[in-house]
């Protein structure tokens, strides 16, 4: 077993780092039962198919209002007390939540006022968790790590989660949140237990207006982070224009009914687990850059091949491949912008990628909606795998100098070992 738990957790990355994951772990438990469980409780709320979508859209929203703020603020504190306090915030919402559902007065008002502050919160745990890794690991260990933080995510909010939630909101309403709740608390226990140096990240005088001008001025001086930044913008505008009506290509295109729906999302998570078994030989065999170029060269075919598929076998199978090379494509583009970013802007550059991530699903699901009204089902997979193209072709030179970045120069962001 210790065999295992050494390849799995490797010593050398340190204690922090343990608890670190296990942190991330529990809390990707937690969410992937609110996966489940928080649109069943919007359904049994509401008919409307717009509050449903609204649901879904108060969530989001908090990135695109806070996203840049929250990551001035992280680079400005003790970045593991903003994510305790941030966590905390996040159990108090969901207890609340828990107690309107429990005495019966929970409302679709209540739920989505819920959703939202749950949605803000969220905005400044992402920012700032993605910011710990750099501080507690080497930087030749940065690909490792995101590795095992992605493998948590597959697990405990794809995999585990989801089920999990469906069927506790079953046995009864309130219980997956109670759940939750309970994992988010755990969360916050195990983060409290990672050795940082105390106090922020930077001595500040300015106002978070001038941090976050600095960030984005960065951002825009550094070209391969540039790039890396724009190439995650574009390819989630192609990614969420199909992904927008996936579940009605599914049912009306591919006629694969609802658990075949559910078999195409499976998959995906299924093949995210082959890769997490095999990364490591990936990036000791294989370049970054290559890594990179596979990774998107795949998704411009993922798109081409459901545009013309027409058997849900078939489908199931290219998701299992999105799976694999999805979580190639994470791993190593955090690790790159990691190792790039200093360590008093990583909390500031992460957030513009999630403004850029969720901009970007935000315009794709637009586009995909009004895509598909006017043109079919197979329209918004046409879309994609152009658009994915043409900003494949324009990169492709430059990805060699985006997947070495920060490797030399002055502004290459310098990680010490685990201080525990």
């Amino acid at each position: 077993m210790s065999r295992i738990g050494e390849r799995i957790l490797p010593q050398r990355l340190g204690t922090s780092f343990r608890w670190l994951i296990g942190s991330s772990w529990v809390s990707n438990i937690g969410d992937g039962i609110a996966l489940a469980a928080g649109p069943l409780l919007v359904q049994s709320q509401t008919d409307s198919a717009f509050l449903v979508a609204l649901a879904a859209l108060v969530q989001r929203l908090p990135w695109l209002l806070l996203g840049l703020w929250a990551g001035a603020v992280a680079d400005r504190v003790d970045r593991r007390l903003l994510v305790m306090g941030a966590n905390l915030a996040r159990a108090v919402v969901v207890v609340v939540l828990c107690t309107f559902i429990a005495t019966g007065q929970a409302s679709i008002t209540v739920v989505l006022v819920s959703l939202f502050c749950l949605g803000v919160a969220e905005v400044f745990v992402d920012t700032t968790t993605s910011t710990l890794l750099p501080m507690l690991v080497q930087r030749r260990d940065l690909g490792t790590g995101n590795a095992r933080v992605q493998a948590g995510f597959l697990v405990g909010n794809q995999l585990i989660g989801p089920p999990v939630g469906a069927f506790l909101f079953a046995a009864g309403m309130v219980r997956p949140f109670a759940v939750q709740a309970v994992a988010i608390l755990l969360a916050v226990g195990l983060v409290s237990r990672i050795a940082t140096t105390p106090g922020p990240v930077r001595a500040s005088r300015t106002h978070v207006r001038q941090d976050i001008a600095e960030g984005v001025r960065w951002i825009l001086g550094n070209p391969p982070v540039r790039t890396l930044a724009l190439v995650i913008l574009a390819f989630n505008v192609t990614w969420a224009a199909p992904g927008a009506i996936l579940v009605k290509y599914a049912l009306d295109h591919l006629e694969m009914g609802e658990v075949g729906f559910g078999l195409l999302t499976t998959a995906s998570a299924v093949g995210g687990m082959i890769s997490v078994a095999v990364y490591g030989w990936l990036e000791r065999h294989v370049s970054l850059a290559t890594l990179m170029r596979v990774c998107l060269s795949l998704e411009v075919l993922m798109h081409l091949g459901l545009a013309l598929t027409t058997t849900g076998g078939v489908a199931i199978a290219i998701m299992g491949v999105f799976g694999m090379y999805a979580f190639v494509w994470s791993t190593v583009s955090s690790t790159v912008r990691q190792r790039a970013v200093p360590t008093e802007l990583q909390g500031r550059v992460s957030a513009a990628y999630m403004v850029c991530v969720f901009g970007g699903v935000a315009v794709g699901q637009l586009l995909g909606g009004l895509i598909a009204e006017a043109w079919g089902l197979t329209a918004p997979f046409w879309f994609a795998f152009v658009g994915a193209g043409i900003t494949l072709a324009l990169v492709w030179r430059r990805l060699s100098h985006v997947a070495h970045a920060g490797e030399i120069g002055p502004d290459a962001a310098a990680t010490g070992p685990d201080p525990a």
